[in-house]
C-alpha cells in the first residue's frame, strides 16, 4: 500500500473506505445487511469513477452479523467492479466464516 490514502466514513459509521495504492478497503461495521446496501454500493462505485482499483478488500473484523442480503450485495458488486478485480473477504469471525463457506464464496473470492 502506498504513502498516501484516503478515508471516508459514510454518515451512518456503518460502512467505510480507505483507498491506498490500487487497494480500497472497505469496513462494514455491525449488521452487514440489506439496511447498509447504499452505502455498501456507494463505497465501491465512487472509487470506480476515478482510478478503479485492482484489489477490493472487504474488512468483516468489525462485522457482527451477515445476512443473504449481504451475500447478494457481495456478488452484485463483483459482476459490477468486473472479474479482473481480485476481491478479498477478510477477518471474518466465525460465524460469518461459517456462511461464506456454506454459501462456496471461497469459489468466487479469496476469503482469509
Amino acid at each position: 500500500m502506498g504513502a498516501s490514502s484516503r478515508q471516508h466514513i459514510d454518515a451512518a459509521q456503518q460502512v467505510s473506505t480507505l483507498r491506498s495504492g490500487d487497494d480500497l478497503i472497505i469496513k462494514v461495521d455491525g449488521h452487514f445487511g440489506f439496511s447498509v446496501h447504499k452505502e455498501f454500493r456507494s463505497a465501491y462505485e465512487e472509487a470506480l469513477k476515478n482510478a478503479p482499483p485492482r484489489r477490493y478488500v472487504i474488512d468483516l473484523k468489525l462485522t457482527d452479523y451477515m445476512d443473504s442480503s449481504a451475500l447478494g450485495m457481495l456478488l452484485v458488486m463483483r459482476d459490477h467492479v468486473g472479474e479482473q478485480a481480485e476481491i478479498s473477504l477478510v477477518n471474518a469471525n466465525s460465524e460469518i466464516r461459517s456462511i461464506l463457506d456454506i454459501s462456496n464464496f471461497h469459489k468466487i473470492f479469496n476469503v482469509a
